[in-house]
């Protein structure tokens, strides 16, 4: 009978190890079958709980009916209603009910794209099953579940420790203690308050240190996390400081634009005109007047820019760093994976003997060579499985397992022989890791760790067949030897060994020094080209690692970081950093704290800075940073969670088409809101105009209405979802203090907004008084004009240094899409005589068609002729909007 594996989870705490195995039927050394854990999944459920709820299609509908647009729409039909004319009152309900679902449909998209966006960012977990490592989504876990934790995991469950190396947690989340609590398999009291639970890991917390492996005894609600109502139901909406902006732009226009439409209403009535149709041209006015739709395009804009970003591989976490990326000015990266291929393979045994190429299958190796891999081997955390890509853990770990499996030192085997009694994880302080393991009444304790360390520590060296005093004449020849593998590009760990009595002695003193491994990295081919692209665009590009200086000098010229007169500097500098930072394009051996020193260094100069890190302890300098980049392979939980966005490969590229994507959103984001305040505030001159100079007006309430439905949503949706100019990457960073609107927008906006109301009224004198049209077509051409006006206005919103015919704009499909799908909505009424009895407008002869399209295409014509001009005399700039 299947155990009843909810409730064993409460006294699991209290447990020995051997009672933890048997009662929730699981093999220590193997974990569950696939086949248990489906079981266990299908009985019990995912591993999951809903700390945030899914924004439902109904919230967001009420969301729309709450806007002041449908106060003002519900308002118009009202006056109608009142006033008995039923056929406009059923034309502007038509108008809300549109209104409301273009608003609603596109909400629903860039919500359902950003929830989309937030399952990509869950979290895995690397756990025992059939036998073997593996790593899965934290979701699969169930419990019996064997989980292998290291330092820098977010802890997927709720988990009974069965082994525990300088094991610490921070529980701060759950019991609200602040420091980091030691861990160990041994059982405590049953009833140990939380805070004292040491066998246990709680979900949600974090692993500052150490090495340990456990049971999953509760996954899901059942965990403790689970149980805590408050962190259940915690999470609000994440917006970034441009959609806040773009709210309150939107509603501080509400008040400004309905101040304009009572005075233009109160004028109009007293200049003699109809108190119903001004009251409806009032309000009409207002609704036409106001961006609704700034704050969802905005959404979707982010959205579909952060799609597009997955698709490069970089996962943004918080949409505050979409609008960051494209003010950029100095990327502070690491090394290893993110310039380097991160495929290690051992290339160079560096022995007391001498030097030795890397181990190949089949090849005979000393017994000094095979001493120093045997030791490399089972010091070691990671795990390779039947397939070249399959393995788990630290690739250099797993460059030595394979260095080892190719000349038979295959590490489950050496482990039967020599059974691992205690493991002491790498620690920052000593830069060193040890395994402890039976040999017959001994015990042999297995080094390895930064050189520098492990020389330190070591006080002779061994080759196997005698031992010889390690003074500091020899330290230096090996420090040579350090530094001629690291001039070649090679990345350098040593390896050390000790015998002792007892498994409990200290394991970092009196070593024997066994020799040196260099592991090759090759620089990614793609890295010098992304790195000329940062130096175009006018991003620095500082590598910082803990490596030798010798091995980040190699690399930094391989990629073209600088050239060979380029400055290293190894770790900070003992005169500060308040000067040289320009001159430095290397940091070598830098510790956490320092990587957090520099940000703040760079930042007091005024930098933006994007800083790329994967450990526990790199997480302050990521939180400082104002970008902070995790890496998404070889990353740790806690660095995820302190960094704005994941690097899905760890590549340096993908760090440099994010930012060209950051640039394109805040561009696009620039266009539709200088294209959709340009069209409204024309269509409030043109009313304005007509009212304060009491000439009849020149379009009515429900085509301004129409006009408003037609033109605001489809072009700026379209420009919107724009690919970015081709020569993004080569203009400067832009201030992140300069605001969405500054005041050459708003003298576009003014400009474009005066031309098509001029051209309006140019094309009503003409049909009025040349033509001697009748009213109704003197209205219909004042509308059409006025309305493709506003369509062709998007062919202005290019670049002022981009080509007239060939540009971001033209270039972009979906503006073609939306001007034909407008063009149809725009033509279609007149010749649809109910639609068009409903808005006043009726079909056209070929010469007011002449009319139109040459009077709506005035506006085009002089913008981009001044902007020819302009650029004839001086310099072009490249930029969102033309300037």
């Amino acid at each position: 009978m299947a155990p009843r594996l909810p409730a064993l989870a409460k006294s699991a705490h209290a447990l020995p190890v051997p009672e933890v195995s048997k009662r929730f039927g699981t093999s220590l050394n193997l974990g569950l079958t696939d086949a248990e854990a489906r079981q266990r999944r299908a009985r019990i459920g995912p591993n999951a709980i809903a700390a945030t709820r899914r924004a439902g299609k109904l919230t967001l509908l009420l969301h729309q009916l709450a806007s002041p647009v449908v106060y003002l729409l519900a308002a118009a039909g009202g006056l109608s209603f009142f006033f008995g004319d039923w056929q406009e009152a059923a034309a502007v309900i038509a108008v809300l009910v549109v209104n409301t679902a273009l608003g609603f449909f596109t909400e629903l998209k860039a919500v359902r794209s950003v929830e989309g966006l937030r399952a990509l960012g869950t979290h895995s977990a690397r756990v025992r099953r059939d036998g073997h490592a593996r790593v899965l989504a934290a979701e699969d876990l169930v419990p019996g579940d064997i989980v292998l934790i290291e330092g820098g995991d977010a802890v997927p469950a709720d988990i009974r420790l069965i082994e525990a190396s300088n094991l610490g947690a921070d529980e701060s989340t759950l019991t609200g203690e602040s420091v980091p609590v030691d861990k160990s398999a041994e059982p405590v009291a049953e009833d140990a308050r939380h805070a004292e639970r040491a066998s246990m890991l709680f979900r949600g917390t974090l692993v500052t240190r150490g090495s340990g492996t456990g049971v999953v005894v509760a996954t899901g609600t059942r965990t403790e996390l689970g149980g805590v109502s408050r962190l259940v139901e915690q999470a609000t909406p994440d917006t970034s400081p441009l959609e806040r902006r773009l709210e309150r732009l939107s509603s501080q226009m509400v008040w400004v634009v309905l101040a304009i439409a009572t005075i233009l209403a109160g004028l109009g009535v007293a200049t003699g005109k109809d108190f119903r149709l001004m009251t409806e041209a009032g309000i009409a006015l207002a609704v036409a007047a106001i961006p609704e739709g700034l704050p969802i395009v905005a959404t979707l804009a982010l959205a579909r820019g952060m799609w597009r970003m997955v698709r490069r591989n970089a996962l943004i976490e918080r949409l505050s760093a979409v609008e960051t990326l494209g003010a950029t000015t100095v990327i502070l990266t690491d090394k290893t994976g993110t310039l380097t291929e991160n495929r290690m393979t051992v290339q160079q045994l560096s022995l007391p003997s001498g030097d030795l190429d890397g181990p190949r299958p089949g090849s005979d190796l000393p017994p000094e060579a095979e001493r120093l891999l045997r030791v490399a081997v089972l010091c070691n955390d990671a795990s390779l499985g039947p397939g070249p890509d399959l393995g788990s853990g630290d690739p250099m770990e797993q460059a030595l397992l394979r260095a080892g499996r190719s000349v038979g030192l295959d590490r489950a085997a050496l482990l039967r022989d020599q059974p691992l009694v205690r493991k002491h994880a790498f620690e920052a302080a000593t830069r060193m890791m040890a395994t402890v393991h039976a040999v017959g009444p001994r015990h042999m304790v297995a080094i390895k760790g930064a050189p520098e360390a492990v020389l330190a520590a070591s006080r002779r060296a061994s080759d196997g067949a005698r031992d010889r005093p390690l003074d500091e004449a020899a330290r230096e020849l090996w420090r040579r030897r350090v530094e001629d593998l690291c001039a070649r590009g090679l990345r350098v760990i040593a390896c050390a060994e000790r015998m002792v009595a007892d498994p409990g002695s200290p394991p970092f003193e009196q070593l024997a020094f066994l020799g040196l491994v260099g592991l090759e990295d090759p620089a990614r081919k793609d890295v010098p080209e992304a790195v000329a692209a940062c130096r175009g665009a006018g991003i620095r590009a500082v590598m910082v690692t803990g490596d030798h200086a010798v091995t980040a000098r190699s690399i930094a010229l391989a990629v073209g970081l600088a050239g060979p007169e380029l400055r290293v500097a190894e770790g900070i500098p003992a005169t500060g950093l308040a000067d040289g930072l320009e001159n430095v394009a290397v940091f070598a051996r830098v510790s956490p704290a320092e990587k957090l020193a520099l940000v703040r260094a760079y930042q007091e100069k005024g930098e933006v800075v994007a800083m790329t890190g994967d450990g526990v302890n790199d997480a302050p300098a990521l939180k400082q940073a104002d970008i902070g980049i995790a890496m998404g392979r070889r990353g740790t939980d806690v660095a995820r969670e302190a960094a704005a966005m994941i690097l899905l490969d760890d590549a340096f590229p993908t760090i440099v088409g994010a930012i060209r994507e950051g640039r394109v959103i805040f561009d696009n984001i620039r266009r539709f809101v200088t294209y959709l305040l340009a069209c409204n505030l024309s269509e409030v001159m043109v009313v304005g105009l007509a009212v304060m100079s009491t000439l009849p007006l020149p379009i009515l309430p429900l085509q301004i209405l129409y006009l408003n439905l037609v033109t605001d949503v489809l072009p700026a949706f379209a420009l919107a979802m724009g690919d970015g100019q081709d020569d993004i990457l080569r203009r400067p960073p832009r201030n992140p203090k300069e605001p969405i609107l500054g005041r050459a927008q708003w003298m576009r906006i003014a400009l474009h907004a005066g031309l098509m109301t001029a051209t309006t009224f140019g094309s009503l004198a003409v049909a009025e008084f040349w033509l001697t049209l009748d009213r109704a077509s003197v209205v219909t051409v004042t509308f059409l004009t006025l309305a493709f006006a506003q369509l062709w206005q998007i062919f202005n919103m290019r670049a002022s240094g981009s080509k007239p015919f060939r540009n971001e704009v033209t270039g972009n499909a979906w503006v073609w899409a939306a001007l034909l799908v407008c063009t149809a909505l725009l033509v279609g009424p007149a010749h649809l005589p109910p639609i068009g009895a409903v808005l006043g407008l009726v079909p056209l002869d070929r010469t007011s068609w002449a009319l139109v399209l040459s009077a709506s295409l005035a506006p085009l014509l002089v913008v981009q002729l001044g902007t020819l001009a302009a650029g004839a005399f001086r310099p072009s700039i490249s930029g969102g909007c033309p300037t």
